[in-house]
């Protein structure tokens, strides 16, 4: 009975593997990235400002919900949470999208680099939807995040040269010890960055 439990806990954290195995389709709903091609910066930027989670229409509904929860069991474990929702984008999610972006475009000799406004270009990454995922030890579910990702001139933001997509890209640890929310959701920005870079990798000359 036991070796059949620890088979299942096995099996169910294989299951929540983000594997490149799982093609990551990414959608280019319009324009043209060539414009990229033979640049060696581009700035990058991101946006938070409009997401919805799991079932919540909104960010603030969320945050105002599983905060109050946590603050109810515990006084200021809520507040806790909260803080360190918001400082995982520049701790956890940023670093990780660029570093797989980067490492993907390294013989493109391309690197996307934030406070670059002398670049002719701004990659500008919007977080559009998050499922946060759950790890309860016996089962777990993945992360998963939706982006839209624009291509628009640093000098003039409002001249979009291409608008990109990626959907449900699933964000876990191997071996299922992503316990932390911040883990899981950092991993989806690190697939992200990787799935972007692999497309832009052969659309560039």
């Amino acid at each position: 009975m036991k070796n059949f439990i620890y088979a299942s806990m096995l099996t169910v954290a294989a299951l929540g593997v983000n594997d490149d195995s799982f093609a990551q389709r990414v959608d280019l709903r319009s324009g043209d990235v060539s414009a990229l091609s033979g640049q060696k910066t581009v700035n990058i930027e991101y946006d938070y400002s409009s997401f919805g989670v799991g079932k919540f229409a909104t960010e603030q509904e969320y945050l105002d919900k599983k905060s109050a929860e946590y603050n109810s069991k515990e006084a200021g474990k809520g507040d806790t949470w909260k803080k360190a929702w918001v400082e995982d984008r520049k701790a956890r999610f940023e670093p990780k999208f660029e570093e797989l972006f980067n490492k993907g475009l390294g013989d493109k000799g391309l690197q996307a680099i934030q406070g670059r406004p002398d670049a002719a270009y701004t990659l500008i990454v919007r977080t559009k939807f998050i499922e946060p995922g759950f790890n309860v030890g016996v089962m777990r579910k993945n992360a998963y995040v939706d982006y839209e990702v624009d291509l628009v001139e640093s000098t003039n933001k409002s001249a979009k040269v291409a608008e990109i997509a990626m959907r449900n890209v699933p964000g876990g640890q191997f071996g299922g010890f992503d316990f932390d929310t911040g883990v899981r959701i950092a991993e989806s920005y690190a697939k992200a960055g990787k799935s972007l870079a692999a497309f832009l990798d052969k659309k560039l000359k």
